[in-house]
């Protein structure tokens, strides 16, 4: 992920705004969309976060959190082939030259009880440990300067760049998108101690410091 959409560290965007009293949803649509990525039994291709990171970088920029998800559902259940773009585009002018047109509603107790049901449940037991940590507290270590092409969780600014291991946590699935035909690997995770003029040269604030959680496989000493 080397385009727009990896944003941390960048210049440009302003102070992120604070909403007081904000709520989970701003408008019913968002709840849609929030039902439509947890619950459509179908997977995305490739993985939901890499299919918003493919989106076309000032389409990005403008669109909101909910938007970028409906992209990624709509776009994956395209790519899956369970919906044509043809039928998209058809229903979308359908709305907007009827704006008061209303979806249809369903009323499934069952289906709503199964929703709830996978919402509550407890996180998986944590993965079979295959291998034991290579690092531990205290030593140094360094970012890979690496550059997947799908969806990683190594953020841009840290990459190539010294640091130190604070904490090792349990083992965990790695996020990044496996090769085809692979599942996640799983892999140590530590907590990685960068100094923030590390990472940002002589401007940034002196005393500072940025904790990042690290898979293994972004490690190098």
């Amino acid at each position: 992920m080397n385009s727009i959409h990896d944003m941390g560290g960048m210049h440009g965007f302003g102070k992120i705004p604070y909403e007081e009293n904000e709520p989970v949803f701003h408008a019913p649509w968002e709840g849609r969309v929030y039902a439509m990525a947890m619950y459509t039994p179908k997977g995305v291709p490739g993985g939901f976060r890499y299919m918003i990171e493919k989106m076309e970088p000032a389409t990005y920029l403008a669109s909101s959190y909910y938007e970028k998800w409906m992209h990624a559902r709509t776009q994956g259940l395209i790519e899956s082939g369970d919906i044509s773009q043809a039928e998209l585009d058809e229903k979308i002018a359908y709305f907007r030259e009827n704006a008061e047109a209303r979806p249809p509603v369903v009323n499934d107790p069952e289906r709503v009880a199964k929703a709830l049901k996978a919402m509550y449940k407890t996180l998986p037991p944590d993965p079979a440990q295959p291998d034991p940590p290579k690092f531990k507290v205290g030593d140094a270590i360094r970012a890979k300067n690496m550059h997947p092409i799908g969806h990683t969780r190594l953020p841009r600014y840290c990459r190539g760049k010294q640091g130190v291991v604070d904490f090792v946590y349990d083992y965990w699935w790695v996020d990044d998108t496996p090769p085809a035909g692979e599942e996640h690997a799983i892999e140590p995770l530590y907590r990685i101690k960068f100094e923030a003029q590390t990472l940002w040269g002589e401007e940034a604030e002196p005393n500072q410091v940025l904790y990042i959680d690290m898979f293994e496989s972004y490690l190098e000493v």
